[in-house]
């Protein structure tokens, strides 16, 4: 029988009267339990990362693991030899006498094909010979919008200045002392995107040990920086500082900044009571505001945004249905080089060194499975994902299906916390689009005849369209109507449904849309 054995000393109590007996006891139990193994943790955190992350690990296993290399391709050295072949480069070039001017000339380099390669056509003088082809013309030396001026070049390494350039750019010639220029770089680091500066000056003070009213001396020096409005720690203040340039903020101003949310929500008439200002002023005043910038640092460069790389591809196949294939560019390659690990470990003569060899070649080999295995087990949940929704890539959105983790696991005989990993930071490139792998799956919404459940994706999706229908002179749906024709087309939704769906796509309410139309009827 198998178990754990332990013995333990329990002392036994006597009834009153009866001495006390101590003894000692042998218990054996049984038990189960689940030991994960640091190959298996492994193997699940593959199975969770994005590619960008499995790339940053597979990277880090490079640098550790000696014998882990890459799979690179065959055909990438494949013009070498074949450059190396060529009989005209091998020999010596002399330039005596017998040598004519033509011959000279003719080893010159024409300033349209430097390297003597380009096909026919792409010389700059095959173009301006051949008039016949008005569509081809030089664009090698266009500046930007395709106009070609004289010295305008734009350099490889050329870049838009960030916005963080620019400020600390004006911080340096501001003037400020030593001190106070730190301030205004940490000041600078903590400004965001859109120019907004987050965290609280008392941080700063505390970080930088200074006073406060230090920090906000040089903050209102910054705020004198292009563009204006940047480095504010809200939107009001942001706006105010672009009226005070323009010379625009008044008391009537302030107050219009201080209530924005009456403003979010139209209310004029309580707008006109807090500015102390008529149906004309306020009009001006609300024109003036939409003329400023809230987010003054849109307008730079900043980090270059990542591109999602797709890690499935889903494609329309000629004999019918889908292929759905794995991104070959995510899959990391890699191979364990047995020559080198037959060397190391015959060098080996330590019992640490051979340890550590044997460690580097089972780690190298339960990685190379651990990818295959992922790869796998993607191509496999996202060919099920396919199948169960192969009418929404046929027919669009308003045929997505109800989907949950447990009807593809059940499916393709996997557990859901599998399909729920492989989901995770998976992105699926699509007819239609890409897609994260868990956009597929959304909730279900019965239907009023007992027929098939509809899709809780596909109804936002009516409801974005009835709405987006709407007349500037027709009806304005309110949440009851919306769920009234919703029941006409057999889906069984609630009003309180429709309108969480409604704030989730950021639609105002029907009071709000019918009250901006009529300003827009009457603008």
């Amino acid at each position: 029988m198998g178990g754990t054995l332990d013995s333990k000393f329990r002392a036994s109590f006597a009834p009153a009267g009866k001495p006390h007996v101590i003894g000692q006891r042998l218990e054996i139990r049984q038990g189960q339990g689940l030991v994960i193994t640091p190959q298996l943790q492994q193997a699940i955190k593959l199975l969770q990362l994005s590619n960008l992350e499995l790339e940053e690990f597979v990277e880090a296993e490079l640098e550790r693991n000696p014998l882990l290399q890459r799979d690179e391709p065959e055909g990438a050295e494949a013009d070498a030899p074949e450059k190396a072949a060529d009989p005209v480069a091998d020999q010596e070039m002399s330039f005596g006498e017998g040598v004519g001017q033509d011959s000279v000339a003719a080893m010159d380099a024409g300033s349209d094909d430097v390297y003597g390669d380009a096909a026919p056509g792409e010389r700059t003088s095959d173009r301006l010979v051949d008039e016949a082809q008005p569509g081809l013309s030089d664009w090698s030396s266009a500046g930007k919008g395709g106009v070609v001026f004289e010295g305008d070049g734009e350099r490889p390494d050329a870049h838009e200045p960030t916005l963080w350039e620019h400020l600390q750019a004006q911080a340096s010639s501001a003037g400020l002392s030593p001190a106070d220029h730190g301030i205004a770089l940490t000041l600078i680091d903590a400004t965001d995107e859109g120019g907004y500066l987050r965290g609280e000056l008392a941080e700063f003070a505390d970080r930088l040990g200074v006073d406060l009213a230090r920090i906000e001396a040089v903050l209102a020096v910054c705020h004198g920086f292009e563009p204006t409005g940047v480095m504010a720690r809200s939107v009001p203040e942001c706006l105010k500082l672009q009226l005070i340039e323009r010379n625009r903020f008044d008391p009537a101003m302030a107050a219009l900044l201080d209530n924005l949310d009456l403003l979010a929500r139209r209310d004029m008439a309580g707008l006109k009571k807090v500015c102390g200002v008529d149906a004309e002023d306020l009009n001006e005043m609300i024109a003036e505001l939409k003329g400023l910038t809230p987010r003054p640092g849109a307008g730079f460069g900043g980090e270059p945004a990542q591109t999602v790389v797709p890690d499935v591809h889903v494609r329309p196949d000629p004999a019918g249905g889908w292929r759905v294939e794995l991104n070959a560019d995510t899959l990391p390659r890699l191979l364990i080089d047995k020559r080198y690990h037959g060397l190391v470990q015959a060098g080996a003569r330590s019992e640490t060194e051979k340890t550590f060899v044997a460690e580097c070649a089972a780690q190298a080999s339960w990685l190379v499975k651990s990818l295959d295995q992922r790869a796998k087990t993607i191509l496999k949940v996202a060919s099920e994902i396919v199948r169960q929704q192969d009418a929404f890539l046929a027919f669009g959105v308003e045929f997505l299906r109800p989907l949950n983790l447990k009807t593809v696991a059940d499916a393709i005989g996997m557990h859901e916390s599998t399909v729920s990993r492989v989901t995770s930071n998976k992105y699926v490139s699509t007819p239609r689009g890409v897609f994260e792998l868990k956009f597929f799956f959304t909730a279900a919404i019965q239907s009023t005849d007992g027929a098939a459940s509809h899709s809780a994706e596909a109804v936002r999706h009516k409801i974005k369209t009835m709405i987006d229908g709407e007349s500037l002179g027709g009806d304005i749906l309110s949440d009851d109507r919306i769920v009234e024709i919703l029941k006409e087309t057999g889906i069984d939704i609630a009003r309180r449904t429709v309108a969480k769906y409604r704030e989730a796509l950021r639609i105002p309410s029907s009071v709000e849309r019918r009250r901006m139309v009529r300003g827009a009827c009457q603008a």
